[in-house]
């Protein structure tokens, strides 16, 4: 009788457990070659990182993954873990179809070359 019963009345999932939104420290250099954007995302790895370019604009989510060793428990702690969400509108200088990046160490970094600026050119002028 009480397995009909926990079949008619399910215990309810738990509630989704609220995670910190971190802003990412960037350094942002500037090369002959374009742009260089360094952005320290500790504890991210290539399968929780989201890179994408649309409409001008530059976001990077990254979700972090707790560490914790084989067999122990926490019993204090001081760094959290959470997910990292950055966005920058790019300028029409930036070639965004040739944006590179890598990740190494928990630091990543984005190429953000120039786009070629357009040759002047003449342009006929023709009578009817």
């Amino acid at each position: 009788m009480s397995s009909e019963i926990a079949r008619t009345n399910p215990t309810p999932p738990p509630p989704p457990v609220e995670r910190m939104v971190f802003t990412p420290p960037i350094d942002i250099y500037e090369t002959d070659d374009g742009l260089l954007l360094r952005a320290d995302l500790p504890g991210v790895s290539l399968d929780t990182l989201e890179l994408q370019v649309q409409d001008n604009k530059l976001t990077l989510f990254g979700r972090m993954q707790p560490s914790i060793p084989e067999g122990a428990r926490l019993l204090h702690q001081e760094f959290e873990t959470g997910d990292f969400l950055r966005s920058f509108i790019l300028s029409d200088e930036v070639a965004h179809e040739r944006i590179s990046a890598k990740l190494n160490h928990g630091v990543l970094e984005v190429l953000l070359p120039k786009a070629p600026k357009a040759e002047p050119r003449r342009i006929e002028v023709r009578t009817n």
